[in-house]
């Protein structure tokens, strides 16, 4: 059986079918005017509206046009009361008529377990739905330390930490356009941090399982009015990030490991796309990564989502 995935983010229009453990996938950054940081809503879900049927047709070019069993998309940030972004209603609308007019079902999800199970996927872990583990979902909008725990083939995502102000991807997209690069930023921050190799010294703020990490836009607004090299300031961006995410893991692995024992990681989110947090973090906690195209906004998460929902019968 085939399954649709949709999912309308603030920054990614995308779509995918999921058949038989295979994923085909199509998806299209917005536009955004040089030197912007982000997007308004309103600009966002018209940027969807004209791309998502665009979406659409590339997938279902290459994917084929077999029935599908059922739709899942993205229809809120969290599965929380209150979790709420216009954006989402565009690819929650294109589903629902999809569903209605195939006569099929249509599964609702949270963009943040879309984003959970499209890393899972990707790191060949799709068994831990299972088991408990600790998730860390990093992008735009969201900074989360989650304790993820199964539930009849599915699961529930718990928040037990976070960044108490300023989000990882704000962080990287506001130091990235200060060095004059292109929003999103964080392939070319990374690839620029990349570039130097010598050591940089951070010193996360830590508040119990909680980071902030408002002070790394500061400081490197700092090392630019002092003439450091943009590569140097890239790399201290992300070390900052990567020594926060490393203090956060390490409190909450004690913190429930009396409860569960050794937890495994899972790392998710556009900003875990970066080589230079994911090779600390493998080396540093055995930490699990998305490749980079399942880390960054997408719909394969939905898709599947959606294949394991039908499976049990609902959500």
């Amino acid at each position: 059986m085939r399954f649709l995935g949709i999912d309308t983010s603030n920054y990614t229009t995308s779509a995918a079918v999921y058949e038989d453990g295979a994923i085909c996938m199509e998806k299209r950054l917005l536009p955004t005017a040089p030197g912007a940081l982000g997007l308004r809503q309103s600009d966002a879900v018209f940027a969807h509206v004209k791309q998502l049927g665009e979406i659409a047709e590339a997938l279902f070019a290459k994917a084929g046009s077999a029935p599908i069993a059922a739709a899942g998309v993205s229809a809120f940030p969290r599965r929380e009361e209150g979790s709420y972004m216009p954006c989402f209603l565009v690819g929650e609308t294109a589903a629902r008529v999809y569903a209605a007019a195939a006569g099929v079902p249509l599964y609702r999800f949270s963009h943040q377990e879309g984003h959970i199970m499209a890393a899972l996927y990707s790191a060949g872990k799709m068994e831990w739905r299972n088991r408990p583990f600790l998730a860390f979902h990093l992008s735009g909008g969201t900074t989360d330390a989650l304790l993820v725990t199964p539930e009849q083939g599915l699961f529930t995502v718990r928040q037990v930490g976070g960044s108490l102000d300023l989000k990882a991807g704000q962080a990287v997209d506001r130091v990235g356009l200060m060095l004059g690069l292109t929003f999103p930023c964080g392939p070319q921050l990374s690839a620029l941090a990349a570039e130097w190799e010598e050591p940089v010294k951070v010193r996360p703020v830590l508040k119990g399982t909680s980071c902030c990490l408002s002070g790394i836009e500061n400081k490197c607004a700092g090392f630019q009015k002092e003439g450091r090299p943009a590569a140097f300031i890239a790399r201290y961006c992300l070390e900052a990030i990567r020594a926060a995410l490393a203090g956060m893991t390490e409190t909450l692995l004690r913190e429930f490991a009396p409860e569960y024992g050794a937890l495994p990681l899972l790392y998710a989110g556009g900003v875990m796309a970066s080589s230079v947090i994911r090779e600390r973090m493998e080396r540093d906690f055995g930490g699990v990564f998305a490749e980079p195209q399942f880390s960054s906004d997408n719909a394969a998460g939905t898709a599947i989502l959606a294949a394991l929902a039908h499976e049990r019968g609902g959500v």
